[in-house]
């Protein structure tokens, strides 16, 4: 009777919730983390008792380490070793000049450390497996240098430079919050704490740049400015965000060409420089008491009021909600037109970096909104400093290749010293600049220029990985899917990469430098992450280390692509001359003649036309550049940006990642079958049973569309057969040679075939249709004669 009366009991106290989060959200108080680059160097101070962890993350990396005491003594014995090297390695590098090491410079001259008197320790060899560690305890308070030595690695040669991790445990930590601060960028003028639910004000010069970081991950940040000589006058006009939108085109302002945020009279005020997040708000207000009281939290601290304290002192009126970038914030607007918001995606030390493009007075508060997620549910500090404009900064956007990696900031290739004076028109494309359109030229141009002559564009952003040692050929053959042991030297071949179920992971292509000797190049880092993966868990004796630091490419491509490359490259007598070169197949010479800088020259591209890429060490790069402008100009070059590059690819029926293929996507639904050769490759690999499965019982098929309308269409719209939709397209572009609309695009196999009457489906997919007939998948050469001639 009484189990009818009362329901069944879970006995026991509630689970908290299981959350995977990465490991820089997770660390304990005193935890420090750094990455030394591959051919880079740092200086980290040292306390009694701090133990220090150093990981070689990709193996082979020897380290050079340097300790030296408070007054600048070089003594190894800070670290309880004894000297066994010289530390030439890091005095090799610091004399080449690198700009990326002057801080370096400038900390040892100003702490006194002579390496000229260096007894340093050398730890790890050329054969030291990935992920290898070597524990150490400071005996003393100090300085510690660490390196991460390597020589230019010449593009034949797979000597690259890697990464090593330093891992800190601070025995007496130094902390204000739960994490301590990164060091600054640069010598600050000012140093400021936000303390949590508080805000506080301050003034900017301008050319001045301001720095606001979040100190313990996930808490929120409103942003407020004014033009200090209007203020002056009694004008009291704010940040505009709708005026900023409108002007930027953006959602909100990031590094680049929408970098600005102005008031309403479209006076500039600030200019984001740097951004480690990329996750913020420019729509909501500034929390205030109004959003408490109708939510049953009346009198709950808000930042509009707290704003209001921090500004009278500079003669503001106070407002009931104040406009504001909200740094951090993480919200939406889903489908329905709700504004949505989650919890922030900054982590420990996550900053933005404003320049102040007049004076300013600023305001920043440390939001106290414990109601929702917008602060992950515990509320932090934020903390403010500011630079002196002369110092420099590079713009940069932020990036992990996993989610345990630490930020990587934009770079600028090899090239880009000579692109810039072609053009200011660049965006941030897989952690670097690239041109989207050439100031002189023009998309349309640039798209002819392949077509009919020639065209150089940068390609350096494209990850390179090498793979050595005795098992090396059996771990590729093992993770990519085309049959790697047919594979000769000299010879590349493009290959997909798929997990378990079959989806791809990328695509690329693998050149073969020796018997032992391979080179992956695909377009995401996590690729050769993973393939180390695979031979870690296998045992396989290869190592795989990235180089796409050490290798930036040139692609030359279009009809005259020989002839330029031809008159500007020497090979030797037991190379392949440009003009001997294969499809698919690579060879080593010098620009110039023998003695000039050394160069992989490969017949690849990804345009459809004849052509080749050029690879060379990032210092060799203006040389390069500018022998192909030597022996180009003449036969019609034109420089390429990413605009006229899409279309190229896309009317030759070539697949972009992200856009025509995900890890939900088979090779075959991505319209690259043929690198699947599941009849001829007799030996197993990563994916094939489900890649056999899926050809058998296929459920989608990639095709080309013709479009009857002078109408944009875009990645994502949606395919209709009537009222169901049966497909998506995937790329489109206005095909300048065909004359109308195409697009590349997946549907469903029952409307598959060739000749099918499909519609594009716009606005809400009912009310504006654009007629499309299925057509083969390359609408331009599907034959590859052209690239093949």
């Amino acid at each position: 009777m009484l189990d009818t009366l009362y329901p069944s009991v879970v006995s026991g106290p509630p689970r908290p919730s299981r959350i995977v989060t990465p490991a820089s959200l997770i660390r304990h108080p005193g935890h420090e983390r750094y990455v030394v680059p591959g051919g880079g160097a740092l200086l980290v101070q040292l306390a009694t008792g701090d133990r220090l962890t150093l990981i070689n993350d990709e193996g082979g990396q020897p380290v050079e380490l340097v300790a030296a005491a408070r007054d600048g003594r070089i003594d190894a014995a800070l670290l309880g070793q004894v000297a066994n090297a010289t530390a030439e390695g890091l005095k090799a590098m610091l004399a080449a000049g690198d700009a990326s090491l002057s801080r370096l410079r400038k900390g040892l001259v100003q702490r006194g450390i002579d390496l000229g008197k260096a007894g340093g320790v050398r730890l790890f060899g050329a054969d030291t497996p990935a992920g290898n560690r070597a524990d150490l305890t400071a005996q003393a308070d100090g300085w510690l240098v660490i390196a991460a030595p390597g020589l230019p690695m010449a593009p034949e040669a797979q000597d690259t430079a890697t990464p090593v991790t330093l891992l800190v445990q601070r025995a007496s930590p130094r902390l204000i919050g739960l994490h301590d601060l990164p060091d600054p960028l640069a010598d600050p003028i000012l140093d400021l704490r936000v303390k949590s639910a508080t805000a506080e004000s301050y003034f900017v010069k301008a050319g001045d740049y301001i720095q606001i970081l979040d100190v313990d991950g996930r808490q929120c940040t409103d942003f407020q400015c004014f033009d200090a000589r209007k203020l002056d006058k009694g004008i009291q006009h704010a940040l505009d965000v709708t005026t900023s939108r409108t002007l930027m085109g953006h959602a909100y302002s990031m590094p680049g060409l929408h970098s600005k945020y102005y008031d309403q009279d479209w006076v500039p005020l600030v200019e984001v420089v740097q951004d480690t997040v990329g996750r913020h708000d420019a729509f909501a207000m500034a929390c205030a008491s109004k959003y408490y009281d109708d939510i049953g939290y009346p009198g709950h601290v808000n930042c509009s009021d707290n704003f209001n304290t921090a500004l009278a002192q500079h003669g503001v009126d106070p407002r009931p909600g104040w406009m504001a970038v909200n740094l951090f914030f993480n919200t939406n607007i889903d489908a329905h037109g709700v504004l949505i918001s989650d919890e922030p995606w900054s982590r420990p030390g996550d900053y933005v970096l404003f320049r102040a493009l007049t004076d300013i007075v600023c305001v920043n508060s440390a939001c106290p909104d414990d109601t929702s997620p917008a602060n992950g549910w515990y509320l932090s500090d934020i903390h403010v400093r500011t630079y002196p404009g002369a110092e420099t900064f590079s713009r940069s956007i932020a990036y992990r290749p996993t989610p345990d990696a630490e930020p990587k900031m934009t770079k600028e290739t090899a090239f880009h010293d000579r692109i810039s004076q072609k053009t200011r028109n660049v965006v941030e494309y897989k952690g670097y600049w690239l041109p989207q359109v050439y100031s002189q030229n023009g998309a349309l141009e640039e798209y002819w220029a392949c077509r009919q002559a020639a065209v150089v564009l940068d390609l350096s952003p494209l990850r390179k990985w090498e793979v050595t040692g005795p098992d090396a050929e059996a771990l590729m053959q093992w993770v990519l899917t085309r049959d790697v042991k047919k594979l000769s030297q000299g010879q590349v071949v493009y290959s997909a990469m798929c997990y378990d179920h079959g989806g791809m992971i990328d695509d690329g292509t693998l050149f073969r430098l020796g018997r032992d000797q391979f080179r992956w190049i695909g377009g995401d880092d996590y690729g050769g992450i993973w393939i180390r993966e695979q031979a870690e868990k296998l045992g396989l004796k290869a190592m795989v280390r990235s180089s796409t630091d050490q290798l930036h490419n040139l692609a030359v491509q279009g009809p005259n692509s020989r002839e330029i490359i031809k008159r500007m490259i020497w090979t030797a007598p037991h190379q392949p001359t440009i003009e001997e070169l294969g499809w698919f197949r690579f060879t080593v010479g010098r620009l110039g003649g023998p003695s000039g800088a050394p160069v992989v020259v490969s017949r690849t591209g990804y345009t459809g036309e004849l052509g080749f890429e050029v690879f060379c060490h990032p210092k060799d790069g203006s040389a390069v550049y500018d022998a192909v402008w030597t022996h180009g100009a003449d036969l019609g070059l034109r420089p390429m940006g990413l605009a006229a590059l899409d279309m190229v690819r896309i009317e030759a029926g070539l697949i972009f990642a992200g856009y025509d293929f995900s890890d939900q996507t088979d090779p075959f639904e991505a319209g690259i079958g043929f690198t699947v050769p599941l009849k001829g490759k007799s030996d197993d690999f990563i994916g094939r049973d489900a890649l056999i499965r899926r050809k058998e019982h296929p459920s989608r098929k990639f095709v080309g569309l013709e479009i009857d309308a002078a109408v944009d269409v875009g990645h994502g719209d949606c395919l209709h057969v009537g009222r169901a939709q049966v497909g998506e397209v995937t790329s489109s572009m206005r095909s300048p040679l065909l004359g109308k609309n195409i697009a590349l695009a997946r549907v469903d196999v029952a409307h598959g075939e060739v000749g099918t009457q499909l519609e594009v489906s716009k606005l809400d997919g009912q009310q504006k249709r654009l007629p499309a007939v299925i057509v083969p998948l390359s609408h331009y050469d599907p034959k590859k004669t052209r690239p093949q001639s």
